[in-house]
């Protein structure tokens, strides 16, 4: 085929117009155009490998400025969709025609392992994980893996550290929280196993599973998701599974049914047999006496034939102890602790971790007292390796709630042991965002806690009757809605010594119908009727409690934390736990004590300008909490009053937020950023109303001032407005 266009007159005035052309920028140009257009047009592997050899492969063999732009802008600094990407290595890396449509290796390997090397040198580097947006990172893996794919175990034996890059590589990106990142090293490393040994491939991701491997991570899919969709999708559905509570607590009382003796399990049968499932069924009483005369009938057949029997019928009795004592019901928090210390003892802290949180949440006045202890020892128990197998997860959603019950019911105690085992040596990583992820769970259930108060209803002291009513009816009065009353008859008696009535009453906030008729003194039943249940936010109380101690100490290196640079996952949780924090003190006055000194540590270099953009996206977050949280009256007040602290810490948020919404590469961290702006200047705007309607309000009431203060003019800091 090759011989044969080269002796084709038009292929030869294309190798010529192609050869003519000496500016590289409009031979970039052209190649570009050029693969879209065939992309547009659904070429096959084929043809545009053939469109491509006509017009590139003498200048690609002959200029190095054209072989460079293949093989290294191509490949690492554009972005094409992923069929174009396949062409570029089927042309410039493999150099030879595709066999059915499939990317096949030349040959000559030795520009193989040369490209290998040269992506993987730049893939293996901590800063290009850190610093490139996620499209251009998913197109460099994507590049390696098609390449990898077609190495053999012997080339990559003899390979220069490409090994090494390649495990550097993954390693990187593994300890990533983002999930598209993980999966990127998933993937190289599947394929990397596939090469090593075929018959036993690596599989680091569940979804990961199969021959074929997705190199396209849903970015040119039909849907077009976005990165920052895609990724803000992700974490927040790890938060929601990991602090999601829907699995359903054993009753306490569980394990102790499981040594009755049989005579009571024969016992429960026989009563169970009669459930009464209407109030009104009338129940034969010949029936239960004739089932009770039958038992007696059965119990003494039984005894004659156990006094006839012969003694050498008797069975030995079984001796053996199968631990039923032992595995008693758990009702002091005492003993819950006990269970939990027992490492050795897997059922006992199966059973202490399945009452722990009814327990907690009864409040007990022991609680007070062993509050402390029994949050070092949730802490510090571990659910994984005494659990089941396939049931680890279940057990950490156990001990959560658990731990969240405690800083709900007794804030301060269960407080001061989390902080200080949040900072401790004695623990490790997943320990400490686990502390996190519970602090923030407590902080949003404390500002969301419902309360329930009495209705206080006016009723007439002596109730009238009305004189189309009969006496015997019941009291007309209810809600708004409700229908009149209506005799039911009742069905299956003969003697009827009271008559029912029935009417229909409309719905309460929260209340679905199940029926048509509603029987009189119908209830909700989340509430008793006699009640009402509205929110009330408890948490601003313990805030400085839940926020001060957590960002006391934040910036020290210490034996096994090192939130700066190692636990960067750590710190991002920790601010985003702040930023819930200031978010449940909205428009409360904590928000206004607390606002300055976690702006304060917001602006340290370390923290804004940090390396992973997971720790950008939690700074943002809390910068756009404090937004949110401080009421305009007071940023309107700290104005007046030269209140410079809160002034720099507002303007810092928006010129920062500037910055990075101009300058960051990370996709979510821009969008982050406009938000940030947007509400920066809501609040702006609010707090000039307040300043503009203070003023007016002085100018009405014409109140005296002196001339020196008339005069006086005030000016917003790092602005052009003056009042």
């Amino acid at each position: 085929m090759a011989d044969l266009l080269e002796s084709d007159a038009g292929s030869q005035f294309w190798l010529k117009i192609m050869g003519a052309i000496k500016d590289p920028y409009a031979v970039e140009r052209i190649s570009e155009q050029l693969l879209h257009q065939l992309s547009i047009g659904h070429a096959t592997d084929t043809e545009a490998y053939w469109i491509l050899w006509i017009l590139f492969n003498r200048i690609f063999n002959n200029q190095p400025a054209v072989r460079s732009l293949f093989l290294d802008k191509f490949l690492l600094w554009k972005i094409f969709p992923f069929c174009c990407l396949r062409w570029i290595i089927q042309f410039a890396v493999f150099e030879c025609p595709p066999v059915s449509n499939s990317l096949t290796k030349g040959c000559e390997t030795r520009g193989l392992l040369d490209t290998m090397q040269h992506l993987m040198a730049v893939w293996s580097r901590r800063e290009f994980v850190q610093s490139t947006p996620m499209e251009q990172q998913a197109y460099v893996t994507a590049a390696i893996g098609l390449c990898m794919e077609r190495i053999s175990k012997e080339e990559l034996d003899n390979s220069k550290d490409l090994m090494h890059s390649i495990l550097q590589g993954v390693s990187f990106r593994l300890e990533s929280p983002t999930y598209l990142i993980r999966k990127m090293a998933s993937n190289i490393a599947l394929v990397f196993s596939q090469v090593i040994d075929p018959k036993n491939p690596l599989y680091l991701d569940d979804n990961c599973s199969g021959e074929t491997i997705d190199w396209e991570f849903g970015f040119t899919k039909p849907d077009k998701d976005t990165p920052s969709n895609r990724n803000h999708t992700e974490k927040h559905t790890d938060e929601t599974k990991r602090l999601s509570t829907s699995q359903t607590e054993k009753d306490l009382d569980y394990s102790t049914n499981q040594g009755r003796g049989k005579s009571e399990k024969a016992e429960s049968k026989k009563l169970s047999q009669f459930k009464l499932l209407d109030p009104d069924e009338i129940i034969d009483l010949a029936t239960l006496n004739y089932g009770s005369a039958s038992d007696e009938d059965e119990d003494e057949a039984a005894s004659e034939n156990s006094d006839s029997s012969s003694d050498s019928s008797l069975q030995p009795y079984d001796l053996t102890d199968d631990d039923t004592d032992l595995k008693r019901k758990l009702t002091q928090l005492v003993d819950v602790v006990g269970a939990l210390r027992k490492s050795d003892d897997a059922d006992g802290v199966e059973r202490a971790l399945d009452v722990a949180e009814k327990l907690v949440r009864a409040s007990p006045d022991e609680l007070t007292h062993i509050a402390g202890d029994l949050v070092r020892t949730l802490v510090q128990v571990r659910c994984s390796d005494l659990a089941v197998e396939g049931e680890e997860e279940t057990s950490e959603e156990k001990r959560q709630r658990a731990l969240v019950a405690l800083l709900v019911s007794c804030p301060f105690q269960s407080l001061e042991s989390l902080n200080k085992l949040l900072y401790s040596p004695n623990v490790d990583t997943s320990q400490r965002i686990m502390i996190l992820d519970v602090m923030t769970e407590a902080a949003q259930e404390l500002a969301d806690s419902k309360i329930m108060k009495p209705k206080h209803q006016s009723r007439a002291l002596i109730s009238t009757i009305s004189e189309s009513q009969a006496w015997f009816l019941p009291s007309s009065m209810g809600p708004l809605g409700a229908g009149f009353w209506k005799e039911v008859s009742e069905t299956g008696t003969l003697l009827n010594y009271s008559n029912r009535y029935e009417r229909e009453l409309p719905l309460k906030p929260g209340q679905i119908r199940k029926g048509k008729i509603r029987r009189w003194s119908v209830r909700s039943a989340n509430a008793p009727e006699n009640q009402s249940g509205w929110t009330q936010n408890k948490f601003p109380v313990y805030s400085a409690a839940f926020m001060l101690p957590a960002m006391e100490g934040f910036d020290k290196k210490r034996h096994g934390v090192d939130l700066l640079g190692r636990d960067f996952i750590v710190l991002g949780k920790l601010i985003y736990m702040l930023g819930v924090c200031m978010r449940c003190v909205s428009m409360h006055p904590e928000a206004s004590a607390l606002a300055p000194s976690l702006l304060d540590m917001l602006r340290s270099r370390e923290i804004c300008h940090h390396k992973e953009a997971y720790v950008r996206r939690a700074v943002l977050f809390a910068a756009s909490s404090v937004l949110v949280s401080l009421n305009p009256s007071f940023v309107a007040s700290t104005l007046t009053e030269g209140n410079l602290e809160v002034s720099k810490g507002l303007e810092w948020v928006r010129t920062w937020a500037l910055d990075v919404a101009e300058s960051d590469t990370d996709r979510e961290c821009y969008t982050m950023a406009v938000s940030c702006l947007r509400m920066h200047a809501e609040m702006a705007l609010q707090a000039s109303r307040v300043l503009e309607s203070a003023e007016s309000t002085l100018k009405q009431k014409s109140i005296g001032v002196s001339s020196n203060l008339s005069m006086a003019k005030i000016k917003i800091p790092f602005s052009n407005v003056e009042y």
